[in-house]
């Protein structure tokens, strides 16, 4: 990996301290979603890619409506395959759009727009796995290489970016995709409200046990109950939401943290 540190590129000081995360479901990949010079994946204009990664904390740091401490991203990645650490490992991004997303997955960045330089190159794609590979080894993320736009209306990382993240994040020279998932899918919120009898309930309460959310007083069966939507509303109050959002009923966000390990 090709490696540029914050001190390298010239990152300013978090304005506070960036919250701690112990592990994350995976990655999420987004673009600048802005026009990027197409002259920017030339060889010879490496040299800018430092001054763009410093023009994009600063914007973010000039966000007073988003408020960010840093930049967003917990890397960014240069048409040239160099990874620039941006909040690093162990930092909750402030990229994916609410505070659940961002405790979910990590962020990484290509310095790709949606004008000019929309295209990432073969050198950026082999960096983007680097970095997801890193934030795996050093940060404790899962498996899951997703889109911003998964879970969040947006069009990042864009057409060009989404494509491969749906291919399985594949390096240019073959290997390197995603595994198949070991957990359950959500299997959507009015399959809850039917309240079934599966394998899939009695999985999903095991885990709230051992995440501490347990409101049962037997052990929890196929059959979906009151004690399972209490369970579970602890479990959203755990990632941060409240009122209507910790209603008990599970969504897609809350459902991929939990884990809920395939039957």
């Amino acid at each position: 990996m090709q490696f540029v540190t914050r001190a390298q590129w010239g990152a300013r000081p978090s304005r506070y301290d960036l919250a701690y995360i112990a592990d994350t479901r995976g990655v999420k990949v987004h673009y600048e979603g802005s026009p990027v010079p197409a002259s920017l994946a030339r060889p010879e204009n490496h040299g800018q890619c430092a001054g763009r990664a410093r023009a994009i904390q600063a914007s973010h740091l000039a966000n007073r409506e988003e408020n960010y401490s840093d930049i967003a991203y917990n890397a960014l990645v240069c048409p040239h395959g160099y990874v620039f650490e941006g909040r690093g490992t162990h930092r909750k991004t402030g990229a994916n759009g609410t505070s659940a997303l961002n405790a979910a997955h990590y962020a990484v960045c290509a310095m790709v727009g949606d004008e000019g330089l929309t295209e990432p190159t073969d050198a950026q794609l082999n960096g983007l796995r680097d970095a997801v590979e890193w934030l795996r080894e050093d940060g404790g993320a899962g498996n899951e290489i997703k889109g911003h736009r998964d879970g969040y209306a947006t069009a990042c990382p864009g057409g060009p970016l989404y494509a491969w993240v749906q291919r399985g994040a594949p390096r240019p020279g073959g290997g390197g995709g995603t595994p198949p998932s070991q957990y359950e899918p959500f299997p959507g919120a009015q399959w809850f409200r039917n309240q079934p009898r599966s394998a899939v309930i009695t999985a999903m309460g095991r885990r709230l046990v051992t995440e501490g959310c347990s409101a049962y007083r037997e052990g929890p069966g196929p059959q979906w109950t009151e004690a399972d939507r209490q369970s579970y509303a602890r479990w959203q109050r755990r990632l941060g939401y409240s009122g209507d959002d910790a209603d008990g009923w599970p969504g897609p966000t809350s459902w991929a943290a939990l884990k809920v390990p395939k039957v």
